[in-house]
């Protein structure tokens, strides 16, 4: 399949990577990445998008899909699929979603989970929003990508599932900072603490599979002294997607809200820019309820 790939960074490059070793003929255009192995770059958006089958896009915001979407929409066949796998606001998802569908084209927005070793290791998941026949004609690709894609419904319901995921990710990766940090208090050894909560009712993910206290658990950023495997500034931008959408919905997510306030403090005001999100860990160590 003949793809144009647009956004080649920590995400986009690898993800184009992988499609160019399966035998895609993939053309890429980025700002300021350099070309990953098998990918032919190009010297705009639009002529990455010309003749090819599937235009993907991983972008930072939703504005910047906008601007690519505007370009690369008139360069694209008539029946050719626009793939936005970046984790962008809901109203920008559809908006373009309608915008290709008013030109012939299919449009799915395929936010991903899974981090730079998922997109390097092609075990990636795709939250899907778009019409039956689009995600048919991108399913071979999401198989090359990613280990599973999910049909969410119509257009913007791919970001939908991402922004509600990260919401929940967000709240118990800080449920479960502040359990070891009182935990420690307490005088209860962290290694008993994961034993009991790994197989009681206070299990999630954020403890059994990215445990937030180093030595403890499988293997994560916090044995890596809290290097980024999902960026807490990441994480902010997701929660307050969350925190947009939940107005627009007129949906009441107070702990989504303290969430997203409490990342925004820890990345803006504290240390937490460029460490992963899982650090909110030793932040909750040094501090009491006395603490500013």
């Amino acid at each position: 399949m003949k793809i144009g790939f647009i956004g080649l960074g920590n995400m986009g490059g690898p993800m184009a990577a992988n499609l160019a070793a399966a035998g895609h003929a993939v053309a890429g255009f980025d700002l300021a990445a350099p070309a990953p192995a098998g990918v032919t770059m190009v010297e705009s958006a639009a002529a990455a998008a010309t003749h090819a089958a599937v235009v993907i896009t991983m972008l930072p915001n939703g504005a910047i899909l906008r601007a690519v979407a505007k370009a690369v929409i008139p360069a694209m066949a008539p029946g050719a699929v626009l793939l936005d796998c970046s984790t962008v606001d809901v109203a920008s998802a559809r908006d373009v979603a309608a915008w290709a569908g008013a030109a012939g084209l299919g449009a799915l927005d395929a936010p991903v989970s899974g981090g730079v070793g998922g997109a390097q290791a092609g075990t990636l998941t795709f939250m899907v929003g778009g019409d039956a026949a689009a995600f048919a004609t991108a399913r071979p690709l999401f198989e090359v990508m990613g280990q599973k894609a999910v049909h969410c419904g119509p257009a913007g319901n791919g970001q939908a599932a991402k922004i509600c995921n990260n919401m929940i990710l967000g709240v118990t990766m800080i449920a479960t900072c502040e359990a070891f940090a009182l935990a420690d208090k307490l005088g209860l050894d962290r290694q008993a603490m994961f034993d009991v909560v790994s197989t009681s009712s206070g299990q999630s993910w954020s403890m059994t599979s990215y445990c937030p206290a180093p030595g403890i658990g499988p293997k994560s950023p916090s044995d890596n002294g809290y290097k980024p495997g999902f960026a807490a500034d990441l994480m902010l931008k997701d929660l307050r997607l969350s925190q947009e959408a939940a107005t627009a919905a007129d949906a009441d997510t107070p702990m989504g809200a303290l969430a997203a306030a409490l990342y925004a403090t820890f990345v803006e005001a504290e240390d937490g820019a460029g460490r992963d999100f899982s650090a909110m860990l030793p932040r909750f160590e040094g501090r009491g309820q006395t603490s500013s």
